[in-house]
């Protein structure tokens, strides 16, 4: 009824296929499966769907996620997530911060992001801080944009930019003296 592994045996590997349980042996075949499943643990798993807010959802608050989020209704507070996807009919009324940023529809607030893309749909009134952007023709936009190497660590943006440390580095008139 049982026989030795030959998985830590050398020589050749074939596939094990599973053979059906005989009636009355759900015990040992239970086992089996177990013991099957600890080769797999390993294996890895498939990412999590988009939560979805639906187009008739209204939410008042902050949503915090690792996931990703896609937003299709009315959202009046800051969004933080690894992808966050605004549907053509949602608006947005807040700060968000996600790695991926896709804009189809509206936000007011600031936009921070390491890739955002507004696409022809989108309309963003507030600042947008990002490593990369793309802007397609149609996006309505009012604000102003930034390029930061780190756009996510939530500090003020460095004073002045690359224009104070290009005026740091340029050499300074000697004073007279008196």
């Amino acid at each position: 009824m049982f026989s030795k592994s030959k998985i830590n045996e050398p020589g050749a590997k074939t596939p094990e296929t599973p053979k059906p349980a005989a009636t009355g042996d759900a015990d040992t075949s239970g086992a089996k499966q177990a013991a099957a499943s600890d080769y797999r643990a390993s294996a890895p798993k498939a990412k999590p769907p988009a939560s979805v807010l639906s187009a008739d959802l209204h939410i008042t608050g902050n949503l915090k996620t690792t996931g990703d989020i896609q937003i299709e209704g009315t959202v009046e507070g800051d969004i933080r997530a690894h992808l966050l996807t605004v549907g053509e009919g949602a608006t947005v009324k807040g700060e968000v911060m996600a790695d991926d940023v896709v804009v189809n529809g509206r936000i007011v607030g600031r936009v921070r992001g390491l890739k955002v893309r507004l696409t022809a749909t989108a309309r963003v009134e507030g600042d947008i801080i990002h490593k990369t952007i793309a802007i397609e023709s149609g996006a309505h936009f009012e604000g102003s944009v930034q390029r930061q190497d780190d756009p996510l660590s939530g500090g003020k943006p460095q004073a002045g930019g690359q224009a104070a440390a290009k005026q740091n580095a340029a050499p300074q008139p000697a004073k007279p003296s008196s």
